[in-house]
């Protein structure tokens, strides 16, 4: 049994990683902005990633958290910064498909996305760039199946974007307890897809 945090947790693939999590008898705790909006079943706590953050306490943080009103670059280059320096000894970040390889910056990528996902480009730069703790960046290795039935499988790709893959968020989930439990990517990009 493992000491959990996941950052994010009120989102979709946040609350199926809590209770991937609790299911599997680790001992978690989930992170949001607001405790009293939501009911985890596991205790939670108030944080704001891009403030500092105490997570010596935890074997591993998982982070699939997301500001849609704050400046992307900002936002997810402070998230890392603050996962780097939070004392956890393993971070595992779910990231987005479409920087699994050079989609982000063709010409035929939607200008209005650009932003969004090129802020998510620079929080895995400063992952790249750190000498701290180990960690992992997993993204879907197309997008997230948002209404289908999980297979309770899943496999690992390469870096590069399927756009019409789909995983659901249980499978997804299994793919980074799996890898939170016994880790088998260290300081890489790595992308998850259904079986």
């Amino acid at each position: 049994m493992s000491k959990i945090a996941i950052l994010g947790a009120g989102g979709r693939a946040g609350r199926r990683l809590v209770a991937e999590a609790a299911k599997r008898g680790h001992e978690v705790t989930a992170f949001v902005r607001d405790p009293a909006k939501h009911s985890f079943g596991v205790p939670a706590r108030a944080a704001d990633v891009t403030k500092p953050l105490d997570l010596s306490a935890y074997d591993v943080a998982i982070s699939t958290v997301g500001d849609m009103t704050a400046d992307a670059t900002e936002f997810y280059t402070a998230a890392s910064r603050t996962l780097l320096a939070s004392g956890v000894p393993r971070v595992i970040v779910v990231g987005i498909s479409v920087l699994l390889d050079d989609t982000v910056h063709s010409p035929e990528f939607p200008a209005e996305h650009k932003p969004f996902c090129l802020g998510h480009l620079a929080g895995l730069e400063v992952l790249r760039a750190s000498t701290g703790p180990d960690w992992v960046w997993i993204a879907p290795v197309g997008d997230f199946d948002h209404d289908g039935e999980p297979v309770g499988g899943y496999r690992f790709g390469g870096e590069r974007y399927v756009p019409d893959e789909r995983i659901t968020y249980e499978d997804f989930a299994l793919a980074v307890l799996d890898e939170a439990e016994t880790p088998k990517h260290h300081r890489q990009v790595v992308s998850v897809l259904s079986t």
